[in-house]
């Protein structure tokens, strides 16, 4: 099959992401002594630089890694909860339905930085100071700006000049857009990383007592301080079309922790893989491979009719589950068990006929509980007295058209990065870093970063899995993914994409694990995914029975589909995921070979490897 780039293949280490210079800089930790940990610490921070209109300092992120000493497979969460003035009720005697998509109110505590670094203090060998140095020269020096960094910023540019005047400030140099392949500084963003770095190596002497006293300079020091008052003191216009201060505050940063646990997980024939528990959209994939375990799907090629309709309506079933059940099994009972059941896996795939499904059918559990959906009609009566000038909740970054067009406009360009390493040791993590893009909120003056808009993502209709709820985190669309092959680790991959992630994930995993492509090959191929729920960002819009196919998927294929009832939508060949991978194995005679792959839709993910 021919491929945009050969499959990466060495024994010393391998790393891929969605950007070059974060690859890049996994690799150069390889290189430099660093494990797999300190590789991927060192790269996500590099992302919130290069891609930041996807994730930001202020964000979350969610990782999956294997550790070779101890082998085993563990899940770092980084989603921060609710905070604690963060009320419903209140929200709704303010007459919201829904939490603004942009802003202050929908942040949550930014996780990303005590995930990141809890994971380097635990399982790495570098320092603080070591692993920020590369994010902090790209801050200070420059970074060369991708094409889709500029069209966020001219979507966004009348917002910052007429109401974020800091945003403006911090992407708008000399008052203007900058151009494609410019280099930009966050001058500010580096004083924020080298105070902490300072702060922190001045308060210790020993490599992990210095990570925690980071830690503190973000979450109980300087850093929590500046987030407090500035959401204390900042009314922000938002997309209510009035101007609100942030619910955040400085109790809520002391008194969080990232967790680490073990993942959920599903047998695919010879695969276990692994995900992130039921406060994410990961079980969605595993749902999707309990349903299609036994749909034949060896007997079918990965771009015929029978393919991608199987898939297609198996994601129907998975996210319709998503939306009844889903939630923070901190707050509401998990039905993770009954919702991997094998019985019940069964019971749903048998809901899947020759014809495509119109209607959200989300399951009765075989325990009798019957699902609750959301009231779907808030999108509209929200959207009936928004102030939509500005976007919608998500990094949709394109000329603004109509509100009446943006349901129907694929403007979807991703929300996020991804960054897969493997080291030497066969060490392993897969990551998906996002939230506090630039276009998100605000950014805080004194520190140079915005905050993230997570609750966004969550109801404040009471009594539902998702529904607000102070302390709570927000059910994320953040999903790495790992698996074990033959009880052995193997494989590390995802993409981002928001409700898209756990859909192209899959369709790549079905690729290489059924049909046998190679890395690249699976990420190279034709890809699809369907809209058929509510969509996880501001305003909710529910869309039924989508399914929007890359333009290369054969014309009998598109035509059979049609046929089958689906409403297909064809977009340009290259428009349909992020994927990054990158796996382990030993050969032979007992050596570790590695290989990667990365996406070239958007022509900035690469793996490299050695």
């Amino acid at each position: 099959m021919f491929t945009t780039r050969p499959e990466i293949v060495g024994t010393f280490g391998v790393a891929a992401s969605t950007h070059w210079l974060a690859t890049q800089t996994a690799m150069g930790v390889l290189e430099r002594g660093g494990n797999a940990f300190d590789a991927a610490v060192a790269a996500g921070f590099v992302l919130q630089v290069v891609e930041p209109h996807l994730n930001g300092p202020g964000g979350e992120v969610p990782i999956l890694f294997w550790s070779e000493r101890e082998r085993a497979v563990r899940s770092v969460c980084g989603q921060g909860p609710a905070p604690a003035l963060a009320d419903p009720a209140a929200m709704r005697a303010m007459g919201l339905e829904m939490m603004p998509g942009i802003g202050l109110m929908p942040a949550t505590v930014p996780g990303a930085f005590g995930a990141w670094l809890t994971m380097l203090r635990d399982h790495g060998t570098w320092s603080v100071a070591e692993v920020l140095a590369p994010v902090i020269g790209y801050a200070r020096n420059g970074f060369p700006l991708v094409p889709r960094i500029s069209q966020a910023i001219l979507a966004v540019q009348s917002l910052f000049r007429d109401e974020w005047h800091s945003s403006a400030e911090t992407w708008l140099p000399d008052g203007k857009v900058p151009r494609p392949g410019s280099l930009h500084t966050l001058p500010v963003l580096a004083d924020t990383y080298t105070r902490i770095v300072e702060t922190a190596m001045g308060a210790a002497d020993t490599r992990e007592a210095q990570i925690d006293a980071a830690m503190d300079c973000w979450y109980r020091g300087f850093v929590a301080k500046e987030i407090d008052a500035y959401c204390r003191t900042t009314p922000v216009r938002d997309t209510t079309g009035e101007r609100h201060t942030g619910l955040l505050r400085y109790d809520d940063m002391a008194n969080w922790a990232p967790t680490v646990e073990a993942p959920a997980t599903m047998d695919f024939g010879r695969y276990t893989v692994a995900k992130c528990d039921i406060w994410s959209q990961g079980p969605a994939f595993l749902q999707q491979l309990g349903i299609l375990r036994h749909a034949g799907l060896e007997a079918h090629a990965p771009t015929s009719i029978e393919f991608v309709h199987r898939v297609a309506e198996a994601a129907k079933l998975a996210m319709a589950d998503r939306l009844a059940w889903y939630g923070d099994p901190d707050f509401v009972p998990s039905q993770l068990s009954a919702l991997l059941d094998p019985a019940y896996l069964a019971f749903r795939a048998a809901r899947i006929g020759n014809n495509a499904a119109t209607a959200i059918d989300a399951g009765t559990l075989l325990n009798g509980m019957a699902p609750r959906l959301p009231d779907l009609g808030v999108a509209e009566r929200t959207l009936a007295s928004a102030d939509v000038r500005f976007g919608i909740g998500e990094p949709t970054f394109a000329s603004l058209p109509p509100v009446s067009e943006w349901a129907e406009r694929e403007l979807f360009v991703g929300d996020t990065c991804h960054i897969d390493v493997i080291d030497r040791h066969g060490n392993m993590v897969a990551a998906t870093p996002s939230g506090g893009w630039l276009s998100s909120s605000p950014t805080i003056p004194s520190l140079g970063f915005a905050l993230n808009t997570r609750l966004q993502m969550t109801w404040l209709e009471p009594g539902l899995p998702n529904s607000l709820a102070p302390g709570k985190r927000p059910c994320t669309t953040l999903s790495p993914s790992l698996a074990l092959r033959d009880g052995e680790p193997y494989m590390v991959f995802g993409t981002p994409g928001g409700d898209q992630q756990d859909q192209w994930s899959l369709a790549f995993f079905l690729r290489h694990a059924v049909h046998g492509m190679n890395l690249q090959e699976a990420i190279d191929a034709p890809a699809w995914h369907i809209d058929h729920f509510p969509g996880s960002f501001w305003p909710r819009q529910t869309v039924l029975n989508r399914l929007s196919v890359e333009g290369r998927l054969p014309a009998d294929t598109i035509a059979g589909l049609r046929a089958r009832g689906h409403d297909v939508r064809v977009g340009d060949d290259w428009s349909e995921g992020r994927m990054s991978a990158a796996t382990r194995e030993r050969d032979s005679r007992g050596r570790l070979v590695l290989r990667a792959g990365a996406n070239a839709r958007g022509m900035q993910g690469y793996a490299v490897g050695r």
